[in-house]
């Protein structure tokens, strides 16, 4: 989805900077139907917040500056200041599969955004359900969707089991971030997508008006609110400009300010804004957590993802949509605290990230860089010549590449195998590169215990990533520090790699009242699923990585009488 700048069409998706949310709706009294044995009650609705490449390193970077929302999740929460993506290729669909799945991508299914098919010679996108439709009518975005490729069950899909009237709903300015938090039984998954406001995703004999129907008052007000007043992008927080300046990137200029020269919506902090106000349209439409039963809000927030790709992490761009970020939260735990029977929100992010190269490398950081370009192409030159092939055999496939032909379908065995050995001895002996592996060698071996991933080898992380079919023929990591070619436009910083400034991510957990708490000890987000699970009593899927964890509190012991 790409919300383009100027907003031609009638809709206004978007908040004006500083404009405040939907006045608050009171909330009814409610009992939850699943109570926890523990210090209090189980919560009446369970809210999950996924901010798209929020690092570790970016959430502490900002901490002190936080007043908002994040100021009281980092103060009152119980704070894992080493949170993990456990796996290797660190992408928002794979590491969205994790959150409320319990599972590592090898379990989930989902090792990356896409992959290339190579029976088809197609790419498939990683929540691709061709049967169904999408619910604005149009061919739009990353095409119909559902959640049919996630083959581990979530959170929502398990309390469903066992509370069949419990609502679950996720909600997004990506599809990848609200269909994976909805799960497959979900009520709803619900994204931002340019000319029309929230749409979703429409299965075989449902009717679009009826999927559409919890977001439909939104989506007339916006459309009416962006007819009168275009969104706009100004400085909002004053020490935001310091961090302004120009760079070179790709013989280009670069030059860092807020607004952008290229300025879009759906790169901006209103995209956070919007979403948040959809989130809070869910909980009044659909009274969540005040129906005496216990529901779901996953709410998947893509703006920080899409400036840092676009604008890199450490300049005004960032700094203003960290500070706005943390005040559109606000707004939601606001919310949150005048439901009777209390919330619980857990915040944690899908990957991390980090700063393009070009600023990082002046800023103390000189093994920053970029891929060489030609890196490829030799060994592409290597592979035809000993081969006597006709077209390049080596194509790109996230956190990796393929083996194919001049159609990008498999090559025939035993050529493949031939081929593939070669590339990786080739790879490997790219200083580049720091690890080239087979996916069939990754398949072969077990999947490690992840209980220390501070530990992991960059090859456990990514056997973690391996899934058959779906990931590349060839996983590789490219050493620290680097990433691919940029273009200013374009992106120009990236995320995707084994290193903890891509893994490490931070897990908050938080409810009204509750007394802040630090944990040292590494948490990873497959251990979300179980501890809320064992919060509200409901039971695991057998086939799930992750472990409960005790939280102060709330439940306090259960995790280990269980």
């Amino acid at each position: 989805m790409r919300l383009r700048r100027v907003l031609t069409s009638t809709l206004a998706l978007a908040l004006m900077a500083g404009a405040a949310a939907p006045a608050l709706a009171e909330a009814a009294q409610s009992t939850p139907v699943i109570a926890a044995q523990g210090d209090r009650a189980s919560p009446s609705l369970i809210v999950t917040v996924v901010v798209d490449q929020l690092s570790a390193n970016l959430f502490n970077q900002y901490r002190g500056q936080f007043t908002g929302g994040l100021k009281t999740l980092a103060d009152q929460g119980m704070v894992s200041i080493n949170g993990y993506q456990t796996h290797g290729v660190t992408v928002t669909c794979a590491g969205h599969s994790t959150i409320l799945t319990g599972a590592h991508p090898a379990r989930s299914g989902i090792p990356a955004n896409d992959w290339v098919d190579t029976r088809t010679g197609e790419t498939t996108y990683c929540l691709a359900a061709p049967q169904n439709a999408l619910a604005h009518g149009k061919n739009t975005d990353n095409g119909p969707v559902g959640p049919g490729n996630l083959s581990a069950s979530t959170l929502g899909d398990w309390l469903k089991a066992v509370s069949p009237e419990s609502r679950v709903y996720g909600v997004s300015g990506k599809d990848r971030g609200a269909i994976t938090l909805a799960g497959h039984n979900g009520d709803g998954a619900f994204w931002l997508t340019d000319g029309f406001g929230f749409t979703t995703y429409v299965e075989p004999g449902q009717s679009a008006e009826g999927r559409l129907a919890p977001m439909a008052a939104l989506n007339a007000r916006m459309i009416d609110r962006f007819s009168r007043t275009p969104p706009t992008w100004t400085y909002t927080n004053e020490g935001c400009r310091r961090l302004a300046g120009q760079w070179t990137i790709a013989g280009q200029t670069f030059d860092s300010k807020v607004p952008p020269a290229d300025f879009s919506l759906d790169s901006s902090p209103i995209l956070d804004e919007l979403t948040v106000e959809g989130a809070i349209e869910l909980l009044d439409s659909q009274q969540l957590g005040r129906r005496g039963v216990v529901d779901m809000l996953g709410v998947s927030l893509s703006a920080t993802d899409r400036i840092g790709h676009g604008y890199g992490t450490q300049g005004p761009e960032m700094c203003e949509q960290m500070l706005r970020l943390d005040a559109a939260l606000g707004v939601l735990l606001d919310k949150l605290s005048t439901l009777p029977d209390g919330a619980i929100v857990v915040l944690t992010a899908d990957h991390g990230g980090s700063d393009f190269p070009e600023r990082s490398s002046v800023e103390g950081y000189p093994s920053a860089g970029r891929v060489d370009r030609a890196l490829q192409p030799r060994v592409n030159a290597a592979l035809k010549a000993r081969f006597g092939l006709d077209a390049d055999p080596l194509v790109s496939s996230a956190g990796g590449f393929v083996i194919v032909d001049k159609d990008r379908k498999s090559l025939a065995e035993p050529l493949r195998s031939q081929v593939l050995a070669a590339a990786v001895e080739l790879l490997n002996a790219e200083p580049q590169v720091a690890l080239a592996v087979a996916r069939d060698e990754l398949l072969a071996e077990p999947v490690p215990a992840s209980g220390n991933p501070e530990e992991l080898s960059v090859r456990e992380r990514l056997r973690l990533s391996a899934v058959a079919s779906r990931s590349p023929d060839i996983l590789r990591a490219w050493q620290p520090g680097l990433t691919g070619q940029g273009r200013v436009g374009g992106a120009i910083s990236s995320h995707g790699s084994p290193w903890d400034y891509d893994r490490r991510v931070p897990i908050v957990f938080w409810w009204p009242g509750a007394q802040g708490q630090e944990r040292f000890l590494p948490m990873r987000t497959i251990d979300i699923a179980p501890t809320l699970a064992n919060l509200i009593g409901v039971k695991l899927d057998a086939e799930i990585d992750g472990r409960c964890m005790d939280l102060p509190q709330f439940a306090k012991g259960r995790c280990e009488a269980k």
